[in-house]
């Protein structure tokens, strides 16, 4: 399931896993807070004000914040973590912003028993724990709750730390900062995620190569192993040309998923280096001339990751594709105006 406070820019919450830092006192709040109080539309919350050093339970609230009214249109900024009946983490807004706070609308309630409502009653500084039956977001959507939920109690209980209001303008500049962080953010977790799998797949090519004697093997600077079977003739190719190939790709047990034969025997063309392919075939394919016949060995990070390509390739496979190349031609020329890829 997908979070998303609003349709902010190109910005939606993804599910994410991780600790928040001050996950441990909002989950202390379920415990230790008392009994949930709860709205008539069904939503149980246990807020908490700073009082100096310490946080005390709100007893003002009755099920509506009077003072809303003057909220609307603005924008409380804060921390959320989303996480099942059982604690299992559905999203954490601070690692998934590099410890930002985010832009919480402010918005006229016109849907019950829904976050909105549950953030309505919050003022800037509050702590609170709110916990929704999961029946209660996903049927008025038309979706059935995931399995994993009702096995968790078919509840989802938000965690919130709020900080301040802020106008629209100054959630339009925090949205460019949000936006940047977030993608710093994905690209720490593929680094991380190429550092880790290239590892294990480096221990599986090398074991492939001695098993099946590809003695002659080389090696790209990016990782990818390549055998000439058959040499060609000229230069190789350069960014932005044409490349032609035919192609048999395979998994390393032998199982076949695509091949340019599948597609009516015609060789797959595309311009090299501008992330039209899998990396691997870009950094493989640079290695070739015209009429070459190779053997690539890609590690999973330059093939399909972690996400794997269908029922057909599993995730963190590592791949083998058998290609000629068959001609290399330059671009064709741009119309005249036309932007440079």
């Amino acid at each position: 399931m997908q979070f998303s406070f609003r349709p902010l820019a190109a910005r939606q919450l993804a599910l994410a896993a991780g600790a928040l830092s001050l996950a441990s006192f909002l989950s202390s709040c379920d415990k230790n807070g008392g009994d949930f109080d709860k709205t008539k539309s069904g939503i149980e919350y246990k807020i908490f004000k700073k009082v100096g050093d310490k946080y005390e339970r709100r007893t003002d609230v009755k099920g509506e914040d009077p003072t809303y009214k003057d909220r609307i249109g603005k924008f409380l900024t804060g921390y959320l973590y989303y996480r099942t009946g059982k604690d299992s983490v559905l999203e954490d807004t601070r690692k998934k912003f590099g410890g930002s706070a985010v832009p919480i609308p402010m918005q006229e309630v016109k849907k019950k028993g829904a976050p909105d409502e549950a953030f309505s009653l919050l003022q800037p500084g509050d702590s609170a724990v709110f916990r929704f039956n999961a029946d209660s977001l996903f049927k008025p959507q038309g979706r059935p709750v995931p399995g994993f939920l009702k096995r968790s109690g078919n509840v989802i209980v938000i965690n919130v730390k709020t900080d301040k209001l802020i106008t629209q303008q100054e959630e339009a500049a925090m949205e460019q900062t949000l936006q940047q962080k977030m993608m710093e953010q994905q690209q720490k977790q593929m680094l991380a995620y190429a550092e880790t799998q290239n590892k294990k797949d480096e221990v599986i090519l090398q074991e492939y190569l001695k098993k099946n004697n590809l003695t002659s093997a080389k090696k790209t600077p990016g990782g990818v192993y390549y055998i000439i079977t058959q040499p060609g003739t000229g230069s190789v190719p350069k960014a932005g040309q044409m490349v032609s190939l035919q192609y048999r790709g395979t998994l390393l047990d032998g199982k076949e998923f695509d091949s340019s034969a599948k597609h009516g025997g015609q060789p797959f063309t595309y311009a090299t280096g501008r992330g039209q392919v899998i990396p691997g075939w870009d950094e493989g394919v640079a290695v070739l001339n015209k009429g070459a016949k190779a053997t690539l060995l890609i590690p999973s990070s330059l093939a399909y990751g972690e996400r794997g390509a269908g029922a057909d390739v599993p995730a963190n496979s590592p791949l083998r594709f058998d290609v000629e190349l068959v001609d290399i031609k330059d671009a064709p020329a741009a119309p005249a105006g036309a932007p440079v890829q």
